[in-house]
C-alpha cells in the first residue's frame, strides 16, 4: 500500500528514498562510541573513516561525470544499483571493523556508491518537478540531512543491542530505497540518456557567471557543513557532561541537532518561492558564519544555551544547500545537468576532507576554538554570491 501511494507522488518517493539511501553516509559515526569500546577505535580513526566516505563520494561523482554515466544511464537505474551496492558495502564494514585499513576501504566504497544516490536524486527531482526546484530540492536535501542524522537515531533505538544492528538497519533502508526508485523510473522533464560526449563536459557550466557564483558559494558551504556534522557528537557530549546527564542522551541529542536541518531545508524551500533561492542561501550562510565565529566565545555559558545554539546551527547549516543546487540546476546545460551537478558536488565534497581532518584531529587540543577553522567557508561563500545576478539567469547548452 505504501509503495502504491508513493508511486502516485513522485517527489514523496524520491525524498523517502533519499532518506533511506543516505542513512549509509554516517552509519559508522552513529556507533562511534560503541566501536571505541569494542575495537578500540580512536577519534583519529573515526575521522579517517569519515574522510574515507567523503573520498569515495568524490571519486564516484568524478567517475560518473567524466564517463558520462550521469547522463548516459537512466538516473533511476543508476540510483537503484548504487543503493544496492552501498547497502552491501555498509554491511561488509561489520566484518572489517577490527582492521582500520580494511574498514577504511569498506567506507571508501560506501562513499563511492553514495555518488549514485545524492546527485542522481537531485536530477530525479528536477526531472519530475522542474517548476519548483528550490522547494522540491529543499525536501530532498532535508531528507539527506535526516538520513545523515538517522544513524544516531538508530543507535538510540538499539542501545541495548550490539553495535552491528544500526549498520544492518541502514543497509536494509538502502535496499528499500533501491526498490522505490527502480519502480518509479525517470521523470518526463529532462532529455533521455545522452549519447557520448567529451569527459569533463560538465565544466562548461562554469562559463556562466551565475553558475560560477553559485558553485563557489556552495563550495564555501561544503567547507563548513560536514565538518560541523562530524563535530556534533563531540559538541553535544561536552554539554551533556557539563549537565551531568546520562550518556544515553548523546545519540538522541546528536540526532536532533542534525535532523533539524530537515525543517531548515523545507522552510528554506518555502521561503525561496517568495524571496528567491539566492536570498535564502545567503541568509542561511550568514547565520552559519556568525555561529562559527561566536560559539567558541560562549564556551563558559549555560550548557542549555549552547545546546540551543547548536539547534539553531543545525537548522541553518544545511538550509542553503538545496537553494545552491536549485540555482545551479537552472543555469547548467539541461542535457548535461547530471554531469554539471556531479562535478560541482565532487569539488564541494573534496573541500570537506581537509575541513573534517583539521577539526577531528585538533578537537582534543583546541576544543571549541576548532570551530574557527570552519569560519572561512561561509565568509568566502558570501563573497562569491555577491557576483550572482538574480536578474540575469542564463542557460548554456552542451557542446
Amino acid at each position: 500500500m505504501l509503495v502504491s501511494l508513493l508511486a502516485r507522488h513522485p517527489l514523496a518517493t524520491i525524498v523517502v528514498a533519499q532518506l533511506f539511501g543516505t542513512s549509509l553516509w554516517f552509519s559508522v559515526n552513529g556507533v562511534g562510541l560503541a566501536l571505541s569500546e569494542a575495537v578500540g577505535l580512536t577519534e583519529r580513526g573515526l575521522g579517517l573513516l569519515t574522510i574515507a566516505v567523503q573520498a569515495g563520494f568524490i571519486s564516484g561523482t568524478l567517475m560518473i561525470a567524466t564517463t558520462g554515466l550521469a547522463d548516459r544511464i537512466h538516473a533511476s537505474r543508476l540510483f537503484a544499483c548504487s543503493a544496492v551496492a552501498g547497502a552491501l558495502c555498509n554491511a561488509a564494514f561489520i566484518g572489517m571493523a577490527e582492521s582500520l585499513s580494511l574498514a577504511v576501504i569498506a567506507r571508501f566504497f560506501t562513499g563511492l556508491c553514495l555518488a549514485g544516490i545524492y546527485p542522481l536524486g537531485m536530477k530525479l527531482v528536477v526531472s519530475w518537478t522542474p517548476s519548483h526546484a528550490g522547494a522540491a530540492l529543499g525536501w530532498l536535501v532535508g531528507m539527506l540531512t535526516l538520513g545523515t542524522a538517522s544513524p544516531h537515531l538508530l543507535r538510540g533505538l538499539t542501545l541495548a543491542l550490539p553495535w552491528q544492528w544500526p549498520l544492518l538497519l541502514a543497509s536494509l533502508l538502502a535496499l528499500i530505497a533501491a526498490v522505490l526508485i527502480f519502480r518509479l523510473g525517470d521523470g518526463p522533464h529532462l532529455p533521455g540518456p545522452a549519447k557520448g560526449g567529451r569527459p569533463w563536459v560538465g565544466l562548461a557550466a562554469f562559463r556562466v557567471n551565475n553558475f560560477r557564483a553559485t558553485a563557489l558559494g556552495y563550495f564555501g558551504h561544503c567547507w563548513e557543513l560536514y565538518a560541523f556534522w562530524a563535530l556534533v557528537p563531540y559538541l553535544v557530549s561536552r554539554e551533556v557532561a557539563r549537565l551531568g546527564w546520562n550518556t544515553s542522551w548523546l545519540p538522541w541529542l546528536a540526532f536532533l541537532v542534525i535532523a533539524l536541518g530537515l525543517p531548515g531545508c523545507v522552510g528554506g524551500g518555502w521561503l525561496s518561492r517568495r524571496m528567491g533561492s539566492d536570498r535564502v542561501a545567503v541568509g542561511a550562510l550568514a547565520v552559519s558564519g556568525i555561529l562559527c565565529l561566536t560559539y567558541p566565545f560562549l564556551g563558559g555559558s549555560s550548557p542549555l544555551l549552547l545546546l540551543g545554539l547548536l539547534a539553531i546551527w543545525g537548522l541553518c547549516v544545511i538550509a542553503d544547500s538545496p537553494q545552491f543546487s536549485a540555482l545551479a540546476s537552472i543555469t547548467a546545460p539541461r542535457e548535461r545537468l547530471g554531469a554539471a551537478l556531479a562535478i560541482m558536488n565532487a569539488i564541494g565534497f573534496a573541500l570537506t576532507i581537509p575541513a573534517i581532518a583539521l577539526t577531528t584531529t585538533l578537537w582534543s587540543s583546541q576544543q571549541l576554538t576548532v570551530l574557527w577553522w570552519l569560519f572561512p567557508g561561509p565568509v568566502l561563500g558570501l563573497i562569491a554570491m555577491r557576483f550572482y545576478n538574480s536578474n540575469r539567469i542564463i542557460e548554456i547548452s552542451s557542446t
